[in-house]
């Protein structure tokens, strides 16, 4: 296995604090590494000394003869004035790129909801695209690119459950014959799972290194800290309350990791589980009463005239006491729009909206701004301003205790609101949200810009609020996590319930994309020739005879398996669980069979 490149006691200073202190790692052909560690900490850094971007102040940096590299830094370097085309492939012919199956698998993973055609005919600009998008384009330059090492720095920020699945996918299937590598930082702890093979801690100057994805760092750090229990005793009983959820989470999560079992069962053989769900539904419905939020029949749509867009169309959807539903969706479908609908922010444009009188939700948006009313205080000020108090576990504890239970040590208690960055804002709102004690709480995105052990923290907060919770996120690990229930907006205007949780919506996602649609090929088509008028030539009719009777066959399957589940369910009336797996299923080929009749109808089209 070839060496690609080496850190040999690596030191980098940033003012008095030493971000990295004799530093020694190396990286070989076929790893595959996940960085973790605490915001600030050097993760960030770290990647920009191993591409030389940035100098250490000691040891160094050696790379192999002949080493391609690419990076994706947090912030993007495209030209605003470029063609979405040239940020992409440069300046390779249409007939090269486009006859790569590597290229256009990109293409359609990352860009292929990206209109790449502006109004007016033109090529689309960089300049004219939002910053997810923009970050979709980087990441797709990068990988499209020949690199013998890739480093990503935060992948997969703008990027739904869709994108994130496929993007652990593609960097699984890279390099099939180990020739490569990869290092991401990212706190998506699925995708460390579904991607990575080995992880690196960084943390007080030094990095630790862990054989296995997530799960694996979580035991190794747990058993850590079981050791160091009489100086880090709240640090391990958070890891141990980690590692039990991994512990009785699905199958394929902990037959990953190459830990010992034994060790993992025997640290969570008193562990209980992470939240009583049975008291916390009595205690929501004490603070809630009855009926918290019912949608009926709803309707709301964006835009006026043929730009009109309807995003919800006739839910009906009942929120009760202790619910806690996680809501996922492809970008644009709906989901802030829902949780505007459910404060009542936003009026339907059809239906009705009751809310329970005793209702008091809290939202933490995406955006933040609630914060610049507290620009000029203190963290601690900021949330004492709400609240001195808060009840936490059944107990009252003080507001400087919250916001060191969610990352704000003494020393960073103090710090202006005004100095906080992005992960440090979004912990600070959270702290004064629930110092109000409301008892419906809507979440926006809430891991945006947090930290691995930062999302251990909230998750601990959250295991015991004794309310109503709606989390939106594209964090699968986050929604399993801290929701029960899981739902999701596909675009079409249904809500639809979700028994199989991120899975299932995979699924009903690759089912409603199997029928071709325009290619976004980024190549401009040819204009017509003047007069003429679509024609196919007679090896195109015969193809698409042949792909009818295809799918004609599939079809009659998808029918047959139609009606077994039908009957299953008949026969199956009393049992519960049973009938939600079976209706997930028949949703499923549901939606598989009417992909095939759109593909039917289009090949019928050409067959003439």
């Amino acid at each position: 296995m070839a060496h690609l490149l080496n850190l040999e006691s690596v030191t980098v200073v940033a003012g008095a604090r030493t971000v990295l202190d004799g530093v020694s790692l190396g990286l070989d052909d076929g790893a595959r590494v996940g960085v973790v560690g605490r915001n600030g900490d050097g993760k960030s850094t770290l990647l920009r000394v191993v591409a030389r971007r940035q100098a250490p102040d000691g040891g160094r940096v050696t790379h192999s003869r002949g080493l391609r590299l690419g990076m994706l830094s947090q912030v993007d370097d495209l030209d605003p004035a470029a063609t979405v085309r040239r940020a992409v492939v440069g300046d390779a012919p249409d007939h090269a790129w486009a006859a790569d199956a590597a290229v256009r698998g990109v293409l359609d993973g990352l860009l292929g909801d990206l209109e790449l055609t502006a109004p007016g005919g033109a090529d689309a600009l960089v300049g004219q695209l939002s910053g997810g998008q923009r970050r979709r384009v980087a990441l797709a330059r990068l990988l499209v690119g020949d690199h013998d090492v890739v480093l990503l720095d935060e992948p997969t920020n703008h990027l739904d459950v869709e994108g994130v699945a496929w993007l652990a996918e593609h960097l699984r299937t890279r390099w099939p014959a180990g020739r490569g590598a990869l290092v991401v930082v990212t706190h998506d702890r699925w995708f460390l799972d579904a991607a990575v093979e080995r992880t690196w801690e960084v943390h007080d100057g030094v990095v630790d290194a862990y054989d296995g994805g997530y799960a694996a760092y979580v035991l190794a750090r747990a058993e850590r800290a079981r050791v160091a229990a009489a100086t880090a005793e709240r640090r391990a009983n958070l890891l141990r309350k980690e590692l039990a959820w991994l512990r009785r989470g699905a199958p394929a999560r902990t037959s990953k990791p190459r830990f010992r079992l034994e060790a993992a069962a025997a640290l969570v053989a008193d562990e209980p589980p992470p939240r009583d769900g049975v008291q916390l539904q009595r205690t929501a419905s004490a603070r809630l009463g009855r009926d918290v939020v019912d949608l009926e029949d709803v309707t709301c749509a964006v835009g006026e005239g043929e730009q009109r867009r309807v995003l919800l169309d006739r839910v009906t959807w009942r929120l009760g006491p202790g619910d806690r539903v996680g809501l996922v969706g492809v970008n644009g479908s709906g989901k802030t729009t829902l949780l505007r609908l459910v404060t009542g922010e936003l009026a339907p444009a059809s239906g009705r909206v009751r809310r329970g009188a005793t209702v008091r939700p809290a939202v933490l948006s995406q955006s933040l701004h609630e914060l610049d009313q507290v620009a000029g205080l203190r963290v601690l000020e900021a949330v004492e301003r709400e609240a001195r108090t808060v009840q936490v576990d059944g107990k009252e504890v003080s507001a400087s205790t919250l916001v060191e239970r969610l990352g704000f040590p003494a020393e960073r208690a103090w710090t202006p609101v005004a100095d906080l960055s992005g992960g440090e804002r979004r912990r600070l709102q959270l702290a004064r949200l629930l110092t109000r004690e409301p008892n419906l709480l809507l979440l926006d995105e809430p891991t945006n810009d947090l930290d691995t052990d930062t999302l251990t923290a909230v998750e601990d907060v959250l295991d015991s609020f004794p309310g109503t919770l709606v989390v939106v996120s594209h964090d699968r690990y986050l929604l399993e996590r801290t929701t029960d229930v899981q739902l999701a907006l596909l675009g079409d205007g249904a809500l639809r319930d979700l028994p199989g949780g991120a899975e299932q919506y995979l699924a009903l996602r690759r089912a409603a994309q199997a029928a071709p649609t325009p290619a976004r090929d980024l190549a401009p088509a040819p204009p017509p020739a003047a007069g003429a008028g679509p024609t196919a030539s007679a090896a195109d009719v015969r193809g698409a005879r042949k792909e009818m009777a295809r799918l004609e066959r599939q079809l009659a399957r998808l029918e047959e398996r139609e009606a077994a589940l039908h009957a299953a369910m008949a026969e199956r009336a009393t049992d519960h669980e049973a009938v939600l797996r079976l209706d997930a299923d028949l949703r499923g080929v549901t939606a598989q069979r009417a992909a095939l009749e759109e593909e039917w109808l289009l090949a019928a089209d050409l067959a003439g």
